[in-house]
């Protein structure tokens, strides 16, 4: 195909994100970096108040344990998948993507009753003489992290599988061939060439947890709150638009720092190097 012909395929494309995505973004943001007595007051008075940073931290961290439990039990789970025969892994990928056909809402609905005072942990937990009363699970940053794994795992997994998927059963016998065990051959052959899946499922991850409204809302409650579910107090509830537009300017960047950290920790374990996000 030539260049040209290329370019205006593109170009349809680039023009709806300018117009609906790049020009709104804009005239929301750009406002705020002047906003206050001096340019970008508003974003020092943000990390100046310990009530917000206390919010950023709560999200921040519940966004890295999601992707990190996500990945501990997404990758084994995902080269497990990807050496089944074809029918199962197509079995198996189904099981894992049917979660995501249920609405967010039903799903965290269905951890309130888990979790709740009443819920099937809560008894479980009296059943087997392990609390004398139910345990505060529901409305903690626990409640929120373990919906955010159920929500975003099958993410993890399809994404690792299908790298996973391309690599030849040959590679490991090779490296077995030279004295290197499974776990050794796994380490060293199949986990850097998963590497790309790894870090694409981490930032799909990382972003839809640090984005996530329903979940925190339902899950979590006001009292721990976190940047979604205080982006919507500060604009719906309390009118305060410029706020709400400083606190997701604040979740871009993070995001995009985020991208950069994976790259960077993907070239590192990766000793040929590349962009792999």
């Amino acid at each position: 195909m030539k260049k040209s012909s290329a370019f205006v395929m593109v170009v349809p494309g680039l023009v709806i994100l300018v117009v609906c995505l790049f020009l709104p973004l804009l005239k929301v943001l750009v406002p705020t970096l002047f906003a206050g007595e001096y340019p970008l007051s508003s974003y020092v008075d943000f990390f100046l108040d310990e009530y917000y940073l206390k919010i950023f931290a709560r999200t921040v961290k519940v966004a890295v344990i999601t992707t990190a439990a996500c990945m501990a039990a997404g990758v084994p789970t995902a080269y497990f998948i990807s050496r089944c025969g074809r029918k199962w892994r197509g079995i198996l990928l189904a099981v894992s993507i049917f979660p995501m056909m249920t609405n967010s809402v039903i799903r965290s609905f269905a951890w309130i009753n888990i979790l709740g005072s009443n819920g099937i942990m809560n008894r479980f937990l009296m059943a087997a003489g392990f609390a004398d009363k139910p345990v505060k699970l529901l409305y903690t940053d626990f409640a929120i992290i373990i919906g955010s794994v159920y929500l975003f795992l099958p993410l993890m997994i399809v994404t690792v599988a299908g790298v996973m998927e391309n690599i030849g059963d040959d590679m490991m016998e090779a490296a077995q061939s030279l004295g290197a065990n499974r776990f050794t051959a796994f380490l060293k052959v199949v986990f850097p060439m998963s590497l790309p899946g790894i870090i694409v499922g981490g930032i799909l991850v990382f972003t839809g947890t640090l984005t996530a409204y329903t979940t925190p809302q339902l899950l979590g409650g006001n009292k721990n709150m976190v940047l979604s579910t205080f982006i919507y107090q500060r604009a719906m509830t309390v009118g305060d638009w410029n706020g709400a537009a400083v606190i997701s300017l604040i979740m871009i960047i993070v995001t995009l720092i985020v991208i950069k950290g994976f790259n960077a920790l993907a070239n590192r374990l990766d000793r040929r190097g590349g962009s792999h996000a």
